[in-house]
């Protein structure tokens, strides 16, 4: 195994990485921006109100988007497999 074939691995890893966490943050943003509004429109300035929705929308997203992620990982893994089944 040369440094290509390292480097190809490692940027393939990062990518499937990317791909399966940029779904769980952007749901974590956009509800952090969603009660740091009604927050800022209602004047209720507790700390731990932004935690519980973020929660709970992350856990969902992981339970609607389990298949997407678990595909992302099967494929890489299997790439890795195929990688080192063929010698390189």
């Amino acid at each position: 195994m040369n440094e290509v074939e390292v480097l190809d691995i490692s940027r393939d890893a990062i990518f499937t990485l990317l791909k399966v966490v940029t779904p769980l943050l952007l749901v974590a943003l956009f509800i952090g921006l969603i009660v740091g509004i009604f927050q800022a429109l209602t004047q209720i300035q507790e700390a731990t109100l932004a935690f519980v929705p973020k929660i709970i929308g992350v856990f969902v997203a992981i339970i609607l988007l389990f298949p997407f992620m678990l595909s992302q990982m099967k494929n890489l893994t299997e790439g890795l497999f195929d990688k080192i089944v063929s010698g390189g």
